[in-house]
């Protein structure tokens, strides 16, 4: 039975003679319903006929980038037999974890409805920093490792500082970091423009390094599937407890189940290659502490609160100032940590890092994920999912031997088709009342 209500004016407070001008239209038009009133059916009917609602009212959430990815995957196994093997899955997942650590600090700045476009070349500047510190100064490479973070952690905290407190638009002083952050790091690579890093050392065994052993890759799955098994599990049971709606034991079950084929079955093609990349695992890592952080802390509900009005954030007594100057800092030590790991993969900082597609990537991954451009609406998980589509698009081509000017061509095209459903999807909920 389902319990779905509307609020409703009662019949004895209606107009006795109101008159309809035009009855067909009239008979045709459907009231809104605020999504806040409805109390969904227990069990799978309830389950389906709330996922129906929400197709309808628009919010589409990461449904349409999952089929894509999957048509991207079978258009390129059907052109050619070698992409969906072990190996090249595998070097598509360590190649995205630079861009997608990159993405993942987008996804904070585009949730406050802004931008910054200085992530590339902080990006180049903290693996400039590690190369210079322990080539050429010999410090300790955790200790650079950390400075190196740290580098990009004080730049955005600049950015959100003009941002915030003096009221630069976030456009324009992240173009304005753009330019900066580039020059300081040629400034500090010297004439060489190259400084080669040790192949053995502290940064380059990031995406050098794997688990060989089986062990670690099904391990990892399984404490995956048990942790969200035990989390999903006794979240439904306090809300239970505390009188609020929640999911049907047999929709726990049934996630719980689809995330171990995934995890298992990802796990399986890894040990067929070379074990478990570490890069992987730390951005793994960084997805699931990051979306904790935005889902369940208070912070992360001040950040979708500004996405969703400044003003109305200001009133309920959130320190926007703070938040706006934490978010920009958070996007500038990611873009530092996914520098790390683009200098990793070649042993090197040079003059080209943060430079090139890199930018347009890594912003492009989080919109293409699902992360609104107009704020308020996102999960970090969409970085992981938005860095795939266009990584496994760059590897389907480069098989196929098509060049780079296809290559943005097509990234291009999927990105304007990803903003459009975003800007179709905000006008269907505000039709529907859920915007």
């Amino acid at each position: 039975m389902s319990l779905d209500k509307t609020s409703t004016p009662p019949e004895d407070h209606a107009p006795q003679d109101a008159v309809v001008e035009n009855p067909e239209a009239a008979a045709g038009t459907v009231t809104a319903v605020d999504p806040r009133l409805l109390v969904r059916e227990q069990g799978f009917a309830g389950y389906i006929t709330e996922f129906k609602r929400k197709m309808k009212a628009g919010d589409l959430g990461s449904v349409p980038v999952i089929i894509g990815l999957a048509v991207i995957w079978i258009i390129f196994q059907s052109l050619n037999s070698n992409f969906l093997t072990a190996g090249n899955l595998s070097d598509i997942s360590v190649d995205m974890v630079g861009t997608g650590m990159i993405a993942v600090g987008i996804v904070f700045v585009l949730l406050l409805g802004e931008i910054d476009l200085s992530v590339g070349s902080v990006s180049g500047v903290a693996g400039a920093s590690y190369a210079v510190l322990t080539v050429t100064h010999g410090m300790s490479a955790w200790l650079a490792l950390v400075l190196s973070i740290l580098v990009g952690t004080v730049a955005g905290a600049l950015h959100g500082f003009f941002f915030a407190k003096i009221g630069v638009p976030a456009f324009a002083v992240t173009l304005a970091g753009l330019l900066f952050w580039n020059g300081f790091m040629l400034q500090i690579l010297g004439d060489s423009g190259t400084i080669n890093l040790d192949s053995e050392g502290l940064v380059a065994k990031l995406t050098s390094y794997y688990f060989s052993d089986v062990a670690a890759a099904y391990g990892l799955a399984l404490v995956a599937t048990v942790l969200f098994f035990l989390t999903s599990f006794l979240g439904n049971r306090r809300r239970e407890a505390a009188g609020v709606p929640s999911r049907p034991l047999s929709e726990t079950i049934l996630r719980t189940v689809l995330l171990a084929i995934v995890s298992f079955a990802a796990a399986a093609v890894y040990n067929q290659y070379k074990g478990l990349p570490l890069a992987v695992v730390i951005f793994l890592a960084m997805l699931v502490i990051t979306d904790f952080v935005l889902r369940r802390t208070a912070y992360g509900r001040k950040v979708f609160a500004l996405g969703g009005s400044v003003e109305a954030s200001r009133r309920a007594g959130i320190n926007v100032n703070l938040v706006r100057i934490s978010v920009f800092a958070i996007s500038g030590t990611f873009a530092a940590i996914g520098g790390l790991m683009l200098a990793s993969k070649i042993a090197a900082a040079n003059q080209g890092a943060g430079s090139g597609d890199l930018l347009m990537n890594a912003i492009a991954a989080a919109v293409i994920g699902g992360t609104s451009l107009f704020g308020g609406r996102g999960r970090t998980w969409n970085a992981l999912l938005g860095v795939l589509v266009i990584v496994s698009i760059q590897y389907g081509l480069a098989l196929e031997g098509i060049a780079s000017p296809v290559q943005y061509m097509i990234t291009g095209g999927v990105l304007l088709a990803t903003v459009v459903i975003d800007a179709i999807t905000r006008k269907t909920q505000k039709t529907a009342g859920r915007a």
